[in-house]
């Protein structure tokens, strides 16, 4: 067994009194530090018979005690992270499809999860921080004694499950991915060769820590290079640059929307900007508008490295790399970790330049959804795992997504990506964020609509804007139908939601 393809291996990574993890206004806890706390929470887990496979979710608040939480828990059992903001009916669904032997809580956090833990006979431990200590310090008491002999006690083996996420379910229901220490660690390794990641850098986390985003790319990948992640409340634009101030991290990891959230406000932070000791900015989980790049690396004045990720592949796919290798808005990048193809519909990898559907595989790739024969029979072919995106690979190996196949618009047979529509309506300088969409048609069956978020202090007419998009856009890409909003729909990590917009504004055929 090599200990570094386990999360505890992956933690003697980092010098004794190097710092690991941190929270703006705490102590820092240093690597040794949290060493010491992933052994005594393993064995606090063993004594109260939770061991290696048995699954803990956690319902606790961003900052660093869920870092830590996740990083020790995951030593000696199976982490299964929940959005704290769910409400009763949906944590009912995911601690019974979890299986959860315990549910871990914050001391004092009030949460509709503690009483349907009760109603099912899940025994609630709550995450007591130790306020004295160090960033993310923290005991496990259990609400009433817990004892037992775990089936299988001590550190997690490679092979064991150290992370269940579902995923975001959007059409259909949300599907459970058991990723392993092996997957993981891939991972982390993979995203701290693509960004040069040593114990000298130091990543200001604003996502959240229930989604894989957060927790392998910027918790654990710092973890496992060495360096230092500072974990705040969560994304608060008013913020950011206070925390960019005191902490001045050398990274940020982040999605789309909140880029654009941070550049609203760069404008009056000059000082904080030109104190900054950022290396580069890095964006993932959803596409990032060229237009938004651009201004992102003129207001910082350091690259930005677009990647692309989902949870089967345990977070990283491909990512475009550090300077002086080229790096080019509007591409996702070169393969980072796993393999990259291409494949058409009956199961063939297509050569550069060919559009279709987007295959991985590797170390870090989940070996299937649980209890999901359907789901892997769809998604597990070929000996590839299908992405359900859809995309082309230039013969540099530059991967370029067009959409989700299932947001891809089919407008009476014509195939439209929004994508597309999307960067050539962020061209027009009275738009800020757009998302473009499938709007049901009586005819057509879909046709194309936009919701667009104007700059401020700006106007512009439906009529204006379409006539705008049919300068770039053949006619049959133009928006039939623009909605303009103060805000665009997000779901919980951020991201623009497009499945389902159209019957949330009320479009009709």
């Amino acid at each position: 067994m090599d200990r570094e393809d386990t999360i505890a291996g992956l933690m003697e990574q980092g010098a004794e009194d190097d710092v690991a993890i941190g929270a703006p206004g705490r102590v820092e806890l240093s690597h040794g530090g949290l060493r010491r706390l992933a052994r005594s929470t393993v064995a606090a887990l063993n004594g109260m018979g939770i061991g290696r496979g048995d699954r803990v979710a956690l319902v606790l608040p961003n900052g660093p005690e869920m870092a830590t939480a996740f990083l020790c828990i995951a030593c000696g059992a199976t982490t299964a992270p929940l959005n704290p903001a769910y409400q009763a009916q949906e944590f009912e669904f995911y601690l019974t499809d979890l299986n959860a032997r315990v549910l871990v809580v914050q001391e004092g956090m009030e949460s509709p999860a503690r009483a349907v833990a009760a109603a099912r006979g899940i025994p609630v431990v709550e995450l007591v921080p130790e306020s004295q200590g160090p960033s993310g310090s923290f005991t496990l008491r259990p609400e009433r004694p817990l004892s037992g002999t775990p089936a299988r006690a001590g550190l997690a083996a490679p092979e064991d499950v150290a992370l269940v996420l579902h995923t975001s379910g959007t059409t259909s229901r949300p599907k459970l991915v058991p990723l392993s220490h092996l997957n993981l660690t891939a991972s982390a390794g993979h995203i701290g060769r693509t960004l040069q990641l040593g114990r000298g850098d130091v990543c200001l986390n604003i996502m959240p820590l229930f989604h894989i985003h957060g927790l392998i790319a910027a918790v654990l990948a710092s973890i496992a290079a060495g360096g230092s992640v500072v974990c705040t409340p969560g994304f608060n634009a008013l913020k950011f640059f206070s925390w960019f101030e005191e902490i001045r991290p050398t990274w940020y990891t982040a999605v789309p929307t909140m880029h654009q959230a941070i550049l609203g406000r760069a404008g009056r932070n000059a000082d904080s900007l030109r104190g900054g000791r950022l290396r580069f900015i890095r964006s993932s989980s959803a596409s990032l508008p060229p237009q938004v790049m651009e201004a992102l690396e003129q207001t910082f004045g350091v690259p930005v490295i677009e990647s692309y990720g989902m949870t089967e592949a345990s977070h990283q796919m491909a990512s475009n790399p550090l300077p002086p290798r080229p790096r080019y808005a509007g591409s996702v990048g070169i393969a980072a970790g796993p393999e990259v193809g291409i494949m058409d519909e009956q199961g063939h990898l297509l050569p550069p330049g060919a559009v279709g559907e987007v295959v991985i595989r590797g170390r870090n790739v989940t070996v299937g959804y649980e209890n999901n024969p359907e789901a892997n029979a769809k998604a597990f072919t070929h000996g590839w795992f299908h992405t359900g995106d859809q995309g082309t690979l230039d013969e540099a190996g530059f991967l370029r997504l067009t959409g989700r196949l299932k947001e891809i618009i089919n407008r009476g047979g014509e195939k439209i990506s929004p994508l597309e529509v999307d960067t050539v309506l962020m061209d027009h300088p009275a738009v800020q964020q757009v998302v473009t969409f499938a709007m049901p048609h009586s005819k057509l069956g879909e046709d194309v609509a936009a919701a667009v978020v104007l700059r401020e202090g700006m106007t512009i007419g439906e009529r204006e804007l379409r006539e705008f998009a049919a300068t770039r856009l053949a006619d049959f890409k133009v928006p039939r139908q623009i909605v303009f909003l103060t805000e665009i729909p997000k779901g919980p990590t951020g991201k623009l939601q497009r499945i389902g917009l159209a019957e949330r504004l009320g479009l009709k055929a």
